[in-house]
C-alpha cells in the first residue's frame, strides 16, 4: 500500500506584516501588510493584552504565550526520537463546544500535540464561545450575516488562518458550509466529526437530534461518529475514522445521542493525535489512513 505522509503546512507571505489592536470597547482588528494595503478585520473578539507578531511566528499573550508558542519537542515513533512541531489548531463550534473542550484538554494535558489558536464560530453566545473565553482563546466571528457589519469574510478568514500558519483546520459542531476558497487554501488539512456511520444519515439536514432519530427510525443497529476529510459537500469527504456503538431496542434520540456523543470525545482527540504527530497518510486513491504510533507498518 503506498502512502504519502502527510506534512501540509501554510506559512505566512507577508513577514513584515504588523497587526494592532486598538483598546476600545470594540477591539477592532487592523492589519497593515508591507505594500500598504489596510484591511479592517472585523469580528474577532479577543483581550485587549493579545497582539500577535506573524514575523516571530507566535502570539504574544500574559496569558496565553506558553499555550500558542509552536515549539519542537521530542515525540517518540517506533522507539526512535524525532523532533515534531506542535501544530497549531483551529476549531470551528457552533453550539456546546463539547468536542472543542476535549480536544483544548488533550493540548493541555500534552495527548495532543498541537495547541488551538483560535476558534472560530458563527455563533458567539454559543457554548463553545464561552469556554474559548474563559481559556483567553481569541474568537472569530464566521461567516458574515448580511445584514451585520461584525464578522469575517471567507477572504479575510483565509488570509489570518494562512498568516498564523495554522496546520489543521477541525471542525467540533460547526453547522455551516465550509467556502470551497477554504477548501482550497488548506488541502488535505480540514476535518469534520459527524455523529453518525457516513455514508449513512449524513448531508444537508442531517445534524443533531435529527441524526439520531433517523438512525432509530431505520432500524439500524449500531451507530457511532466518523471524522472525515472535509470538501466542498456536506459529508462526503473520505472517511479517516470511525467510532461504533450500539443502537439499543429502547433507544431515544437523547440516549443513542449521549451514547455517540462519549464515543466522539474519544475519537477525536485520537485522530487530533495523529495529525499532529504526523501519522495520518494518504492513500493513492485518496483515503486518509492512521499508521500505528506502536507499529508504524500497521494502520488503524
Amino acid at each position: 500500500m503506498e502512502a504519502q505522509n502527510l506534512s501540509f503546512s501554510l506559512s505566512s507571505t507577508i513577514p513584515t506584516s504588523q497587526i494592532q489592536i486598538q483598546k476600545t470597547p470594540s477591539l477592532q482588528f487592523l492589519l497593515r501588510t508591507k505594500k500598504n494595503h489596510s484591511l479592517n478585520l472585523k469580528g474577532i473578539f479577543l483581550k485587549p493584552h493579545f497582539c500577535f507578531s506573524p514575523k516571530n511566528k507566535k502570539i504574544e499573550c500574559r496569558n496565553c504565550l506558553q499555550r500558542v508558542e509552536s515549539e519542537g519537542s521530542t515525540v517518540l515513533d517506533d522507539g526512535v526520537s524525532k523532533q515534531v512541531r506542535k501544530k497549531k489548531l483551529a476549531v470551528f463550534v457552533s453550539g456546546g463546544g463539547s468536542n472543542f473542550k476535549s480536544i483544548y484538554e488533550a493540548t493541555a494535558d500534552g495527548i495532543v500535540h498541537g495547541v488551538v489558536v483560535v476558534l472560530v464560530t458563527n455563533k458567539l453566545d454559543c457554548g463553545g464561545a464561552k469556554y474559548a473565553r474563559e481559556q483567553g482563546i481569541p474568537l472569530i466571528l464566521f461567516p458574515k450575516a448580511k445584514d451585520s457589519s461584525e464578522g469575517w469574510s471567507t477572504e479575510d478568514l483565509v488570509y489570518a488562518l494562512r498568516t498564523w500558519n495554522i496546520d489543521f483546520i477541525l471542525l467540533a459542531g460547526y453547522l455551516k458550509l465550509i467556502p470551497t476558497e477554504l477548501v482550497q487554501a488548506f488541502p488535505r488539512s480540514i476535518f469534520n466529526i459527524h455523529p453518525s456511520l457516513l455514508p449513512a444519515f449524513g448531508g444537508k439536514g442531517y445534524y443533531g437530534m435529527k441524526v439520531h432519530k433517523a438512525v432509530i427510525a431505520s432500524g439500524a443497529r449500531y451507530s457511532g461518529p466518523t471524522i472525515h476529510h472535509v470538501d466542498e459537500h456536506y459529508d462526503t469527504g473520505r472517511i479517516l475514522a470511525q467510532g461504533v456503538v450500539p443502537v439499543l431496542a429502547n433507544d431515544t434520540a437523547e440516549t443513542l445521542a449521549a451514547r455517540v456523543l462519549q464515543e466522539e470525545h474519544k475519537l477525536y482527540v485520537e485522530v487530533a493525535a495523529a495529525l499532529c504527530e504526523e501519522r495520518v497518510v494518504w492513500r493513492q486513491d485518496g483515503v486518509p489512513l492512521i499508521r500505528s504510533k506502536e507499529d508504524p507498518d500497521h494502520y488503524k
